[in-house]
């Protein structure tokens, strides 16, 4: 990316951002060997030397950004600019200028020329976080977009074409909200060309204890000497739900390494959600049905909470919008 466009884009929304590094990023490495993720992993190595969109879904913390990131640093576009924009930080009132720019006296403010993210990332790859609470407007702006690749900054009679590679991200399957008329079908077809799915880590059991180990080789502090995990803290940790998925693991993880007074967890360095004492001493060798049926309970009953605080927060406070939402997952789930 040439060093003015750099420029000008630094003043951008706080919900976007440009990763880009003199030689091209890196590749992030995607840990796990369960088998759904390794086929997640092997399907997002696939899609990366295709220049199709993208549809990355996946619950909250399963790492979509993450995986964004692998198939652009996979790419022919490695070298070229990765924008990340949240959309769901992005008023309806901005979401225009934010991707197309303005000329100079668009509006009262615009006392310079601002280049938009789709000019930002041309020839890279712009990557739309949280693509599924976009406004039906913001859905249409979007939708033109991605038909023919060109665009017209606010102010400007001069059409402009963007050569930028599309991934998007979702933590709400897109189908669900087309079939509860908050997401357009039209759309949605446009950005299902390479659909991927990351599992959730309920479903990598296997990986739980790898990645817990590395984050706390990751997170502990030099002058520690905590390296491991209590076999207490091992069944506990195979046994929750985790409905914060990897983010709330490797969270758990650091909060647990820089609160451990000895060479390994314990189940007081935790502080999970929903896991009172008597439901941390559940956790033992002695209580493996207790452990399992408790657990499990206590679990759903945090993930109902964190998931309706979530929904809510994405949909603004709207409670109509939310129950719609709910019951097409719930329809999703039903199904399954």
């Amino acid at each position: 990316m040439r060093a003015s466009h750099s420029q000008s884009i630094g003043r951008s929304l706080a919900g976007s951002r440009i990763d880009a590094a003199q030689g091209g990023l890196s590749t992030p490495t995607l840990l796990g060997a369960a088998d759904p993720f390794v086929r997640a992993r092997e399907r997002l190595r696939a899609v990366a030397g295709s220049d199709a969109t993208v549809l990355i879904e996946g619950e909250t913390g399963t790492g979509k950004e993450l995986a964004a990131k692998a198939v652009h640093a996979m790419s022919l576009r490695a070298l070229q600019p990765l924008v990340i924009i949240n959309c769901a930080a992005i008023p309806d009132s901005l979401i225009e200028d934010e991707l197309f720019g303005h000329a100079r006296g668009a509006f009262t403010d615009a006392g310079q020329e601002r280049v938009g993210l789709l000019q930002a990332a041309s020839r890279g790859t712009l990557c739309l976080d949280e693509i599924g609470s976009l406004s039906r407007r913001a859905q249409a702006t979007l939708l033109r977009v991605l038909q023919d690749k060109s665009f017209r900054p606010l102010g400007s009679t001069t059409e402009q074409r963007t050569d930028a590679r599309f991934i998007a991200l979702t933590n709400t399957p897109l189908w669900d909200l087309v079939g509860a008329d908050l997401f357009r079908a039209d759309l949605y077809y446009r950005l299902c060309v390479l659909p991927v799915r990351l599992p959730p880590l309920r479903e990598r059991r296997d990986d739980i204890l790898p990645l817990a180990q590395h984050f706390l080789e990751k997170h502990a502090r030099r002058e520690q000497q905590v390296t491991t995990l209590s076999p207490t803290v091992q069944r506990l940790l195979m046994n929750y739900a985790w409905p914060g998925n990897i983010r709330q693991l490797e969270h758990a993880i650091l909060r647990a390494a820089q609160l451990a007074a000895g060479t390994a967890v314990e189940l007081e360095d935790l502080d999970l959600p929903g896991v009172t004492a008597d439901l941390a001493r559940d956790a033992g060798p002695e209580n493996d049905d207790v452990s399992f049926t408790v657990l499990k309970r206590r679990t759903i009953e945090a993930f109902e909470r964190q998931y309706l605080t979530r929904l809510m927060e994405q949909c603004r406070g709207n409670v109509t919008t939310s129950r719609a939402r709910r019951s097409a997952n719930a329809a999703t789930s039903a199904s399954c």
